[in-house]
């Protein structure tokens, strides 16, 4: 089973490359966003309580991701293998997604990060603001503070991974089919 954990900043590229890798590998995505959204539609037990945490502005707790995460790796028992989207962003996360694949004999396969300079990002993401429509995307002080949130949060859990010889780096320059082949032929050597 192949279990892919795709990292870098905002700008780096992650939804396109995602879409990609996905399509190659015949990965389930598991997007923490869309999971939520799923669960507070369809009115679950635990898209219920997810709610009352977004409607108070704050964040759902490890716990609840954690468990629809578990539900979602249990109705996909036949798949060739996930790609982790937004998830984890935490050491303590990483570690309970470690013991919840453990569960189902499985692990991470690899953090591939998309390493990406620092004003190319910000270029990437002025440029994509054109057709976005997310106002946080025209605005510079918004990008710079997002990437520098990136740096702070992530590096742990890429240290985590890097120490279970996991964490492969990826040059993210470069056109979407040369920065794609990159990071099939790293995945390749899994």
């Amino acid at each position: 089973m192949l279990n892919l954990i795709l990292f870098g900043p905002p700008g780096a590229g992650k939804g396109t490359q995602s879409e990609r890798l996905i399509d190659k590998y015949q990965l389930v995505h598991l997007s923490t966003g869309d999971i939520l959204r799923g669960e507070i539609k369809a009115q679950t037990p635990l898209g219920i309580e997810a709610k009352k945490y977004i409607d108070k502005g704050e964040l759902v707790p490890d716990k609840v991701v954690i468990g629809m995460i578990g539900e979602k790796l249990d109705h996909n028992k036949m798949a060739k293998g996930f790609i982790f989207d937004g998830f984890p962003r935490t050491t303590t996360q990483a570690k309970v997604l470690d013991l919840l694949l453990a569960e189902r004999q499985t692990s991470i396969s690899a953090l591939v990060a998309l390493e990406v300079e620092h004003e190319e990002l910000i270029k990437r993401i002025l440029h994509r603001a054109k057709s976005s429509g997310r106002t946080d995307d025209a605005d510079r002080n918004i990008i710079e503070n997002r990437i520098k949130v990136y740096h702070n949060e992530t590096s742990p859990v890429i240290a985590h991974y890097s120490r279970q010889n996991k964490f492969i780096a990826v040059h993210g320059l470069g056109t979407i089919d040369e920065i794609f082949e990159r990071l099939t032929a790293a995945i390749d050597r899994l």
